[in-house]
């Protein structure tokens, strides 16, 4: 295993982690949980990724039952929770979502209790909030950090300029400001990690724990010819990801990707995740496998990492062709 500091922080993350997004409750049991978070802590991940809104809650309950279970050195992995959404879904009463100072504090504690731990290492705040102003979250995440609840404060799926901007607040009052952001990153969708957040990088460092790597599965092909019954398109409740990614270009690309995989003697998981980790860019890429075998092949892509010469890469842009265009000043 890989290991690749987050951003500018101390904080060593596996360049591949394993979440629960979609998986846990509504797809897999405890016992699965249980097998598949040991083969990725056997296979050196220690980063393991859940949100207050997974199944609403049930997701960081499996989670907390399964690391109670096993009885890990709480020093040798890392866990985070996200905030926003809520946990109560159309049950969900004014306060009980977004970034007020009340949402976040009880969120963390809710999370705590869930996962049944003293501390979470990552805190997400899971959208940015138009409602709440940037100096209160900022101020709450670094409170949080304060009391020891929380270790490292995070994003996802905010813009450059919003994360500039809570620096900025940060340091202004000379607050801890966000030290990694978690947006999609796949061969599908590249504009944030490679267009967006390039200032961010280099004025105040970001480190990235990416989500989907394999594009809801698109990237493993095994929609090519429809939706298989079980899969995660086949899910009730998520057929905006089937209306997202089942389009018949990208089928089609994902068929030439196929190919390629081929050629090089791996699988296509492995080359489309290989792809996402070369970026150094990206500090770590979540795995949502959902059977041993799956999370085994993922595991795969480091090695394929090195199939990844400027050649390949050239062919996967070729088969893509959809490099963003980089803005200049």
């Amino acid at each position: 295993m890989e290991y690749r500091r987050m951003g500018r922080s101390g904080l060593q993350l596996s360049v591949l982690s394993f979440g629960s997004w979609v998986t846990f409750h509504k797809q897999i049991s405890d016992n699965s949980a249980d097998e598949l978070m040991g083969i990725a802590y056997d296979n050196g991940i220690n980063f393991f990724d859940n949100a207050e809104v997974y199944a609403l809650g049930e997701s960081e309950k499996m989670m907390g039952r399964v690391l109670k279970a096993k009885k890990w050195d709480r020093t040798s992995y890392t866990i985070s929770s996200k905030a926003f959404f809520g946990w109560r879904g159309k049950e969900n009463k004014p306060n009980q979502t977004g970034l007020s100072r009340k949402h976040l504090t009880e969120a963390c504690n809710e999370a705590l209790q869930r996962l049944q731990t003293d501390y979470l290492d990552l805190y997400f705040c899971h959208r940015p909030d138009k409602n709440t102003p940037i100096e209160e979250v900022v101020l709450t995440m670094n409170t949080l950090i304060q009391q020891g609840k929380i270790l490292y404060w995070g994003t996802s799926e905010w813009s450059g300029v919003e994360l500039m901007e809570a620096h900025r607040v940060a340091q202004h009052y000379r607050l801890i400001g966000p030290s990694m952001e978690q947006p999609q990153y796949n061969l599908f969708e590249r504009n944030k990690i490679e267009n967006d957040y390039l200032e961010v990088y280099k004025n105040v460092g970001l480190g990235t724990t990416i989500w989907s790597p394999l594009a809801a599965g698109l990237l493993t092909g095994k929609y090519n010819n429809g939706i298989p019954e079980g899969s995660r398109l086949a899910i009730e409740g998520f057929d905006w990801l089937k209306e997202r990614w089942i389009m018949q270009d990208k089928i089609e690309k994902v068929q030439q990707l196929q190919l390629l995989a081929n050629e090089l003697g791996c699988s296509l998981p492995a080359l489309s995740i290989a792809w996402c980790i070369k970026n150094p860019n990206v500090t770590t890429a979540i795995l949502g496998a959902t059977k041993k075998e799956q999370l085994i092949d993922n595991l795969t892509a480091l090695k394929a990492v090195e199939l990844l010469t400027s050649e390949v890469v050239g062919k996967i842009e070729a088969i893509m062709q959809n490099k963003p265009v980089i803005a200049e000043y």
